[in-house]
């Protein structure tokens, strides 16, 4: 299936410059040679905007960033976090491709208990936070989750030392599993 509509924006130009865009299919662009798009966007189609789009896309190209994070994914994050769960039961559910992951922190696998509410955050996922800081990994988490979203270029190296951290840092948190 091939979507209508692909929406991008910060990415395409590494955040350096406003710009995002919509990539539309041929049967949406037809309705479009009869009516004019009564809409638009701010600095759209600046030529400062879309350059830096530009200069982004070719230096994504040849440093094969799109094949890096594929690999990044498959060889590192997606077998280490699976280890990890391995480990650590606080781990619930992971969930990702390429360099991006959510990985879910339960109290009990069982019952799917976050270890944080929706809306919220709690002491223990306050604890896992300081503990990836306290040991050298920046996390984003969002409740009861744990987003891994490293860059398209990170290295093997620099990704496997990540999951190490975390790895670490889920143990110094593991009191807060209350399941069998």
């Amino acid at each position: 299936m091939i979507p209508d509509l692909i929406t991008f924006a910060k990415g395409v130009t590494s955040g350096y410059i406003a710009l995002g865009g919509v990539v539309i299919s041929e049967a949406v662009s037809k309705t479009f040679d009869e009516r004019v798009f009564a809409g638009g966007m701010t600095y759209m189609g600046h030529p400062l905007a879309c350059a830096t789009a530009v200069a982004t896309i070719d230096v994504m190209k040849d440093e094969k960033m799109l094949e890096n994070a594929a690999m990044i994914g498959e060889k590192v994050l997606g077998p280490g976090l699976h280890e990890l769960a391995k480990r650590h039961k606080v781990i619930g559910d992971i969930r990702g491709a390429g360099v991006f992951w959510g990985v879910d922190m339960v109290s009990d696998r069982a019952t799917h208990e976050p270890l944080a509410p929706y809306g919220a955050s709690s002491p223990a996922m306050n604890e896992l936070v300081a503990a990836c800081k306290k040991n050298g990994l920046m996390p984003f988490n969002n409740f009861n989750r744990i987003h891994l979203c490293p860059p398209c270029n990170i290295s093997v190296e620099d990704a496997q030392l990540g999951i190490e951290i975390l790895d670490k840092s889920l143990g110094e948190i593991a009191k807060y599993y209350t399941g069998a």
